[in-house]
């Protein structure tokens, strides 16, 4: 008989797995602890990441380095008494706020137009129309797919120029081709110059913030707006104002010089609002990292049970091998040799929980995006780390059962029954 110190590797791992096959119950309930705890960490990091990707896409919209100021809405009454002291949002503070913020390279203004009827000659729409300074697209993130952007030209000789949304243009022109014919909002035509591109956002709001909707709005110059479209008494002359500064760590300063601007020139009136995206996607971070810490507990508490039930069917081998481990020492086999074929079962218990772990959080991740309308993304470090980190647990658990094994009296052990 050949003597086992002489047994190849193959023959060894070969060994292990046929012994794990033997007790397939208990090697499966084994695993699901394993498994469990893989896949948790996995589906994790895949919705984990999406969901970054997906608030850094939303964010994009209002610009990571931008400052932007929202006009708010009041009742007849209480906008006649605020009045009293502020005109509201104006062009005035744009201005006044590129000249005065710390590191601010441009600004851009929207007005949201009243819009009673959107229509061209093939179709209606029930698009909004909003007046907008030629910078805004470029602050706003919004590239154009077909034609041209507004311009400063279109700004000074208050052109009756028009660019639509995605949707808007989908609508208004059903065989495409928008460029260069007219739409008529309200009382007036407009000439198409350009189409945006679709950006396919996947919600309107981000942390309780509007993102324009401006797929399906029509965008005419600021100027040219302000002129043609008729404003309510007492409106404000702008309804949003971007602001950008030229690098992320002169956000936090340009935002306090920006409040104390706007609360000077307004006569301390509370009828605007500052947001800052750069800290809506540090608040948006910050959940996800406690969602990550919460997540990651779960998956820890789930392998160390798969690291438990290693140990416990590996001790339970040790008493039902005990012939057979005293055989192999009788055979030549060294201490180490059986310390060995121990581990060598483990990490195949392991490898394969990690392994079905990785299946299992791949269909987890993608169950939950189905469910609750989520993204995901992978990236392959995270998943490695689980692999690894499972492997790791396992063989550390598996450790304990393998010296005990080998720790045996051989002659002890040939005499039991």
């Amino acid at each position: 008989m050949i003597e086992w110190r002489h047994l190849n590797d193959r023959v060894a791992w070969r060994e292990a797995f046929e012994e794990l096959a033997r007790r397939k119950l208990r090697t499966g309930l084994t695993l699901l602890g394993l498994v469990f705890g893989v896949g948790s960490i996995v589906a994790m990091q895949a919705v984990g990441e999406g969901s970054r990707r997906e608030a850094l896409r939303l964010v994009e919209g209002l610009g990571l380095t931008n400052l932007v100021v929202e006009a708010k809405t009041f009742d007849e009454t209480s906008l006649r008494e605020l009045r009293a002291r502020s005109l509201g949002l104006t062009r005035a503070d744009a201005q006044a706020a590129l000249d005065v913020v710390p590191g601010a390279v441009a600004m851009a203004a929207e007005k949201r137009l009243r819009t009673d009827a959107v229509a061209s000659d093939h179709a209606a729409s029930d698009a909004q129309a909003s007046a907008i300074s030629p910078s805004f697209f470029e602050l706003g993130s919004l590239r154009v797919a077909e034609g041209r952007a507004l311009t400063q030209a279109d700004e000074d000789a208050l052109a009756a120029v028009a660019v639509l949304g995605h949707q808007a243009a989908r609508s208004l022109f059903p065989q495409g081709g928008a460029v260069g014919q007219h739409v008529k909002v309200n009382h007036a035509w407009l000439e198409v110059v350009g189409v945006l591109a679709d950006r396919d956002l996947s919600a309107d709001r981000f942390q309780g913030v509007p993102l324009g909707l401006e797929s399906n709005r029509v965008f005419v110059p600021l100027a040219s707006g302000l002129a043609r479209f008729r404003l309510q008494p007492m409106e404000d002359e702008v309804d949003r104002l971007l602001v950008r500064v030229d690098a992320p760590e002169r956000i936090g300063e340009g935002a306090q010089v920006l409040a104390a601007l706007l609360k000077q020139r307004h006569a301390g009136a509370d009828d605007y609002s500052l947001v800052i995206p750069a800290q809506l996607f540090a608040q948006h971070q910050q959940t996800q990292r406690i969602f990550r810490v919460v997540m990651s507990a779960i998956a820890g508490v789930s392998l160390l049970v798969g690291g438990i039930g290693i140990m416990n069917i590996m001790l339970a081998n040790v008493l039902e091998r005990r012939r057979e481990v005293g055989l192999l020492r009788a055979l030549g086999a060294r201490r180490t040799d059986v310390v060995a074929q121990f581990l060598r079962e483990a990490a195949v218990i392991c490898v394969a929980g990690a392994l079905l772990g990785v299946a299992f959080g791949i269909a987890l991740a993608y169950a939950i995006a189905t469910l609750a309308g989520w993204d995901v993304a992978w990236a392959p470090l995270p998943i490695v780390v689980a692999v690894l980190l499972c492997t790791a647990v396992g063989l550390a658990f598996g450790v304990y059962p393998a010296k005990q094994a080998a720790d045996l009296d051989p002659i002890a052990s040939l005499r039991t029954e």
